[in-house]
């Protein structure tokens, strides 16, 4: 798609819509399915580089196998292990947040359930195959 195919695509929407896909490697274009919201791939290749090279290179190394498609379901599968690990190998963090809301002098905690990924100020959730029901926390 080109840029004025973009552009016209967001305006078609009444929003901006110039996209940064672009920027992802093609050869990661080929083998996903990229979509991109509020411009995160310009923010993230140029506010993080670093993270964003270890999210090309995770991402480049890993490969889907049937047989984990397959494999009966448990805990936390193989798939999202794998993802997992291959980011806890490059540094990456799990990470609870304590937010809160303040009304004038009032502070309300309001926390957030845990992050899988998490290095410098990025954050990345991996869900595969998630059957709960409550998708407010995803």
């Amino acid at each position: 798609m080109d840029l004025s195919t973009r552009i016209r695509h967001g305006a078609d929407r009444g929003e901006w819509a110039m996209s940064t896909e672009h920027l992802v490697p093609q050869d990661l274009r080929d083998l996903y399915h990229v979509r991109e919201w509020r411009d995160a791939t310009g923010v993230l290749t140029t506010a993080c580089p670093n993270e964003w090279a270890d999210i090309v290179a995770i991402l480049r190394e890993f490969r889907l196998y049937r047989s984990e498609i397959q494999a009966e379901g448990g805990n936390r599968s193989l798939i999202s292990r794998r993802l997992d690990g291959a980011f806890y190998k490059r540094g990456w963090i799990e990470k609870n947040f304590a937010t809160a809301i303040l009304i004038d002098d009032r502070r309300f905690d309001s926390p957030t359930h845990s992050v899988d990924c998490f290095k410098g100020r990025v954050a990345v959730e991996v869900e595969w195959n998630n059957k709960d029901p409550f998708f407010d926390r995803d």
